[in-house]
């Protein structure tokens, strides 16, 4: 994507368009893939001027706030964001930490519980491990 689309994009999510925002949005949706906060952080000031950690999350989680991004949270020290917003599910690969997509059409859930009272699902995130045969089971 070109800055101007990135810029308008932006614009269509109702965020202002600065330059650190439009570098980071360029770095996420230049690539379909995973990233991690620090990953991210790395590809943006290998290629342009410095940004702060504190400045990607800050807009990693104004991004997630207008729906521009999803949070995939594997476990509780690896928080993947993925660009892809459109229903869909995940493998994670526990040898090599790798986020690859399951279309939601091809996962089938049944017998959901009765939800609470006043509520209706919003969501349903399902990430499913997996590893090579001959790597030992986590404990």
């Amino acid at each position: 994507m070109q800055r101007g689309e990135i810029a308008e994009l932006l614009r269509e999510y109702g965020i202002a368009p600065t330059h650190q925002r439009i570098e980071i949005a360029g770095a996420l949706f230049s690539r379909c893939e995973h990233i991690s906060a620090d990953r991210l952080l790395a590809i943006v000031n290998a290629h342009y001027s410095e940004v702060s950690k504190a400045t990607v999350y800050n807009t990693l989680r104004l991004f997630l706030e207008k729906n521009l991004l999803r949070e995939v949270i594997v476990d509780p020290t690896r928080v993947f964001y993925d660009p892809n917003t459109a229903p869909h599910h995940h493998f994670y690969n526990m040898a090599n930490g790798e986020l690859t997509d399951i279309c939601d059409s091809t996962l089938q859930l049944a017998g959901l519980p009765e939800l609470p009272e006043g509520m209706v699902t919003d969501s349903i995130n399902v990430i499913v491990r997996i590893r090579p045969r001959e790597m030992p089971r986590a404990a």
